[in-house]
Parts: C-alpha cells; sequence; structure tokens
C-alpha cells in the first residue's frame, strides 16, 4: 500500500517540475532581446493636443496613444551604436485594428514614391507587424493617408 502512495508523491512531484520547467522556458524566451520583435505596440496614455487629432478623428480614428520612442541598438563590428525611432500617435480604427501615425514635418517631407514609402516606413511596420499600417498625417493639406504594407507578387515589374 505505501508503494502506491510513493508513486503518486513521486508523480506529482515530476508533474509539478515538468510545469515549472515549461514556465521558464516561456519566461526565458520572452525576455530574449529578438522578442521586442513580437512585443505589442505599447501605449502612451499622455496625449498632447495637435491638430492632426482632429483631422484624425474626422477620417474615422480613434487616438489611443501619444508619442512613443523607441530605443534601438546596433553591433557593429563589435562595437554597440545606438539610435531611436518616434511614432508620434498611436490611432485605432472602428474595428479595433491600430495604426502607427507619423505626422510630417517640413524637414523631413516623404516621398511619395515606393523606394520612398519603403525608406521612410518599413522600420516601424516591421517592427510592429500586428499593426494595421501607418496613418501619415499632412497638416497643411488636412490630408491622413493610410499606409498599409503588401507583398508584391513579381508581375510589376
Amino acid at each position: 500500500m505505501a508503494g502506491n502512495s510513493d508513486k503518486a508523491v513521486w508523480m506529482l512531484i515530476g508533474a509539478a517540475l515538468s510545469i515549472w520547467l515549461v514556465y521558464r522556458i516561456y519566461v526565458w524566451l520572452q525576455s530574449s532581446p529578438r522578442s521586442f520583435m513580437k512585443d505589442t505596440i505599447p501605449i502612451n496614455t499622455e496625449i498632447l493636443p495637435h491638430p492632426a487629432l482632429g483631422l484624425l478623428e474626422a477620417a474615422g480614428y480613434e487616438v489611443i496613444g501619444g508619442k512613443l520612442r523607441v530605443p534601438l541598438s546596433f553591433l557593429v563590428d563589435g562595437n554597440a551604436m545606438f539610435s531611436r525611432l518616434y511614432i508620434d500617435y498611436i490611432a485605432s480604427a472602428d474595428d479595433g485594428t491600430p495604426y502607427l501615425v507619423m505626422l510630417e514635418r517640413p524637414r523631413k517631407q516623404l516621398e511619395w514614391t515606393g523606394s520612398g514609402i519603403r525608406d521612410s516606413l518599413l522600420p516601424y511596420l516591421l517592427l510592429y507587424p500586428e499593426c494595421g499600417g501607418v496613418l501619415y498625417v499632412n497638416t497643411l493639406t488636412s490630408k491622413v493617408s493610410r499606409i498599409t504594407l503588401g507583398k508584391d507578387d513579381g508581375e510589376s515589374d
């Protein structure tokens, strides 16, 4: 009779250790350096007033987050280099899809070509792949442009 209870205790200990091990591996994978690519979009609750907010609301978007600073680090031949990306706002569509909002700046205007959009906005779209795209707001012309990432089938050459 004592043998059966010993086996049950050892099975419980083994199950507890297995659960703990799986949990620790999960936590370790989430904290690995490459996990920032899988993170959800952080939301800054401090939303500073700007004329673009009215344009976004008129276009059917709700601003849910303020300015974000995304720190980046690169290792080049053993030397650490640092940079950052800035996102002006986070907006949400009626269906709940989040969008990154970029404001046009006079000193850094977007070149409206395929390569210009790629060079300027692709890092943002790759950093947060769960976002629906980028809303590019020009307050001078009161225009909100929705830019989404698609894949070319190779037939447009």
